[in-house]
């Protein structure tokens, strides 16, 4: 139990720094200073992706486990079913990472359009940085507040999406359901069909394969867009705060589509494992 615990932490961790990029944008453009603002991400990055080196392995060795536990039919059975409570309480802790990534997203844009202002007052070092933040906090957050640059008033989210694109709104939602629930799948199809176990999981990578280009093609392109016109005045800056908002909350959405679609994907992928083994 402790182990799918902290499986479910590190997964709620991992969504709520990818939804935290969404924020990334609002400061890039309010302190004019995108590429910036990213390298800042960046360095966050980095938890989510050394959470996502611990999260993977251990979700294997339950699935392994629950394998392992299915000596016969009926055990089998039951054996799946507590294997299939234990990945929908993975990608419940998902959209909880979600949703707190969503409800923190103009805190989030502060912090970040504060670590653009700090990052130019230590001379663009990364290092000097984090060292200021670490050994003088309290430096670092008045620091900010003299120097970050105030915020215009929060969009709300039940404002019109105005003049974003309505589609890519909605793949949004598609790719992150696809995303989320992709690796999970796979391992569950594993479960499914333990001699080939390996086969179905290396499917997670042509699943996700698809999402990846949806996302590459229309998703951040049109998402680019948008924040290039604000940046060039062409749009004002309530257009990127809605847009980072309504992004956040299509990814929540989207991982809220992984709960429906975790099983029909799993025999998907099970299928397609039968047929070229």
């Amino acid at each position: 139990m402790e182990r799918l615990l902290l499986v479910a932490g590190l997964t709620a961790l991992i969504h709520l720094i990818n939804t935290v990029i969404y924020a990334v944008r609002v400061a890039g453009v309010r302190t004019g200073r995108p590429a910036t603002a990213m390298s800042i991400f960046n360095v966050v990055f980095l938890l989510s992706s050394t959470a996502n080196m611990i999260q993977g392995p251990l979700m294997a060795t339950i699935v392994e486990g629950a394998i392992l536990n299915a000596a016969t039919l009926a055990v089998r059975e039951q054996a799946l079913a507590s294997l299939a409570g234990q990945i929908r309480l993975v990608l419940a802790a998902a959209t909880l990472g979600t949703l707190l990534g969503f409800l923190g997203q103009r805190s989030f844009a502060r912090i970040f359009a504060a670590g653009v202002a700090l990052f130019e007052y230590v001379g663009g070092s990364v290092p000097r940085l984090l060292g200021l933040l670490l050994c003088w906090p309290r430096q670092a957050a008045g620091l900010a507040r003299r120097h970050a640059l105030p915020f215009p008033p929060a969009v709300r989210f039940r404002e019109p999406a105005g003049r974003l694109p309505r589609g890519f709104l909605v793949l949004n939602v598609l790719v992150t359901g696809i995303f989320t629930t992709g690796v999970l799948s796979a391992l569950y199809a594993g479960a499914l069909y333990p001699d080939y176990r390996a086969s179905a999981t290396m499917l997670a990578s042509l699943v996700n394969g698809v999402a990846q280009v949806l996302f590459a093609t229309v998703v951040d392109p049109t998402a680019a867009r948008l924040t290039d016109q604000a940046l060039q005045g062409q749009r004002p800056f309530a257009d990127v705060q809605r847009l980072a908002l309504y992004l956040a909350a299509t990814r929540l959405a989207g991982t809220v589509l992984a709960q429906a679609v975790f099983l029909p994907a799993a025999y998907l992928i099970r299928a397609v494992a039968l047929l070229i083994t």
